[in-house]
């Protein structure tokens, strides 16, 4: 397979692999927390669609609307597509230009940082179902997951992208 194919398509594969980890993640959260398995996607999908900013409604049952609930995960899913393309265009750039490499892995790592702070400064109404720790873990659990895949896919990837490794 060529190896521009080769970027796409797992790109595709590693944005899926962290948007299911991600939307796993909260699930369980929100089950082990006695709230329903779509409570922490209906309240984003709310803030999101609707324009709920009022952190005290948080504090009573609210019923959950489903189609908010598909939109939010299509707008997930496709964000996630898009990081993971990005992620995988960067790595194939470093692959191709090894004296890239450490950009390229400081890109990766900014980017994860910029994600998980701006998730947490746009939900920060929030903040009292949907505490700091749970958006570091969920995106950490993401690049884990997505990470194990690639550096299963890509032998050497590790050795490659870490400059002292080489």
């Amino acid at each position: 397979m060529a190896s521009a194919d080769r970027w796409w398509r797992q790109g595709f594969v590693v944005g899926l692999i962290a948007y299911a980890s991600v939307a796993v993640f909260y699930s369980a959260f929100d089950f082990l927390a006695a709230r329903g398995t779509l409570f922490t996607v209906d309240l984003l999908g709310k803030a999101v669609f609707k324009g709920l900013r009022d952190p005290s409604v948080l504090q009573s049952p609210i019923q959950p609307d489903l189609l908010v609930v598909f939109w939010y995960n299509g707008l997930h899913l496709i964000l996630s597509l898009a990081i993971g393309l990005i992620v995988l265009r960067l790595i194939a750039q470093a692959e191709r230009h090894p004296t890239q490499a450490s950009l390229v892995l400081f890109t990766i790592v900014a980017g994860f940082v910029v994600t998980v702070l701006g998730v947490g400064w746009l939900t920060s109404p929030m903040r009292p179902v949907l505490p700091w720790w749970s958006i570091v873990v969920a995106n950490g659990l993401a690049t884990m997951v997505a990470g194990a895949y690639l550096l299963r896919t890509r032998p050497g990837l590790w050795g490659r992208l870490i400059p002292f490794m080489r």
